[in-house]
Order: C-alpha cells, then structure tokens, then sequence
C-alpha cells in the first residue's frame, strides 16, 4: 500500500488597527480591521490512508481533540465528497493559543486546502472560502491569505494593496489570556473619526498616531503589563506598535533588522519575523 505524506505550515494573522464601530441587532458588533499574515507558522501534517486520527505536539492544544478545527474541516468536506478516506492528522502547535493571531483558524483553512489538493477535489477559492465561514469567522482570511480590510463581524473581506515585506516584526506573547466577550463588554462602540481603510494606506511612520486598536483601552487598566509591552517595543525602535486582535499578543513593526534591545520575562514568548 502507498502512503501519502503531506505537510504544510499554517502561518499566523496580526490585526493592524481595530475598531469597535456599533453594537448590532443580532448581538454582535460592527467591527473595521486589517489583517495581515505573518510567517509565524504551525506545521499540520496529514498521512493518508489511515485510520481517522488526530495528534498533537508543541503547545498544548486545550479541549476535545474531537472538536479541533483540523478534525471538524475533514469532516465538513467528507459530507459532499464521501470518497475522501479516513486521514491521520499530526499537528505540530507553534503559534500561540488565544493570542488574536488566527492559529486554529489558520489550521482549518489549510486543512481545507490540503484536502482539496490530494483528492483533487477541483474546489474553487470562492467555494474554498465559503467552507472556511462555516468552521469561524477568521478562516476565510487564510484561503487568499493576503492583506486585507475586514468589517462586519471580521468576515466581510476586501483585499488591500499593503506590502510591509521590508519591515522587520516582533510578536510578543506574554501568556496572558483575555477573555473577549469581557473585552467587548469593556468598550463603548463609538465610529472611527478617520476609518482605518484610509489610515492604513498612509505611511507606517504615521501609524502610531493614526491606527488604533479600541481593545487596548478597555484591556490595560485591568493588565497593564500589557501597556508595559508596548511602552517596550516603541522604546526597543518600534515606529509601531499594537496589540492584535483582542490580545494578549502584542506586534512591534521595526525598521528592517533593526531592532533595539529587548528585554521581557522569561514566561514570554518573543518572535523575531
């Protein structure tokens, strides 16, 4: 019997700027975003045929392993494609979990893809896409996986011509979990005086002053070593410097290789992209 070894490394989403425009009829708020990828990655490797299984490694991986996002996009395909076999699935979790940077839902929407590739199962990216909404409202992002702004809930996307390839980033992780419908319940949704899909477009150098993270506000009074990160980062040469997301990861974006000395507790992740 031939097996088929297949690996690829889902990589991680930073938010730059997010604000919380209004509170809406169905309980969710209006939001504007940017996300962007960054090359921090997991690495998923799936072997097939075998028996329908799923392992973990690295960071540990909380919950039933039955409802990992990996586990849930073979099973969302497999009910219109019933000839994709039972896979084995190993999961090596490097990006940090319930940090604002996208992993699990970077996971599943490699998974899909993977899929999609060895059976060949011809999925368009706009079909690809719509399988990514129904796993959660972040995976779509990774099937184009591009710079793009978000509004709705996160998941109407419009790509965005932004290319920061000749910066140099540091994600910061201090450990900290923050739960969102807390944070959420913290802000007063208030719309932007100068949206963020204008503000992006202008020079980084002028972001500090311009794009905002509303999270920020509501989550520091409670941990304000968080503030402290990014008091950090801007003192280490950052001309930016934001928490992504709901947090606690925080993104430092430097002139490039140069970053200035940075020094945090030993229970902190750092990552030099």
């Amino acid at each position: 019997m031939v097996f088929y070894i297949m690996i690829v490394f889902p990589n991680c989403k930073i938010n730059l700027g997010l604000h919380v425009v209004s509170k809406r009829a169905d309980g969710f708020h209006e939001l504007e975003t940017v996300f962007y990828p960054l090359p921090l990655t997991d690495a998923l490797e799936v072997i097939s045929p075998g028996k329908l299984a799923f392992t973990t490694s690295g960071i540990a991986v909380p919950g039933d392993s039955a409802d990992n996002l990996c586990l849930k996009a073979w099973r969302l395909l497999k009910q219109d494609f019933p000839e994709i076999p039972e896979v084995n699935i190993h999961l090596h979790k490097h990006i940090p979990i319930g940090a604002g940077l996208g992993g699990g839902s970077a996971d599943a929407a490699f998974m899909l893809q993977l899929l999609n590739n060895r059976f060949q199962l011809e999925l368009t990216k706009d079909q690809l896409i719509s399988y990514a909404a129904i796993l959660g409202s972040d995976c779509p992002f990774f099937i184009e996986n591009k710079a793009v702004y978000a509004t709705g809930r996160g998941e109407i996307m419009t790509p965005i011509d932004l290319d920061l390839s000749g910066w140099s980033f540091v994600l910061v992780y201090p450990g900290v979990h923050i739960n969102t419908g807390w944070a959420f319940g913290k802000i007063t949704p208030k719309a932007p005086v100068l949206s963020l899909r204008e503000s992006i477009m202008q020079p980084v150098e002028t972001w500090r002053e311009t794009v905002s993270n509303d999270f920020e506000a509501a989550v520091f009074p409670a941990h304000p070593e968080l503030a402290l990160i990014k008091e950090k980062l801007y003192t280490a040469g950052a001309v930016y410097a934001s928490m992504s997301g709901s947090g606690s990861a925080f993104v430092g974006i430097f002139p490039k290789n140069k970053v200035g000395a940075l020094s945090f507790d030993e229970t902190y992740k750092v990552y030099f992209l």
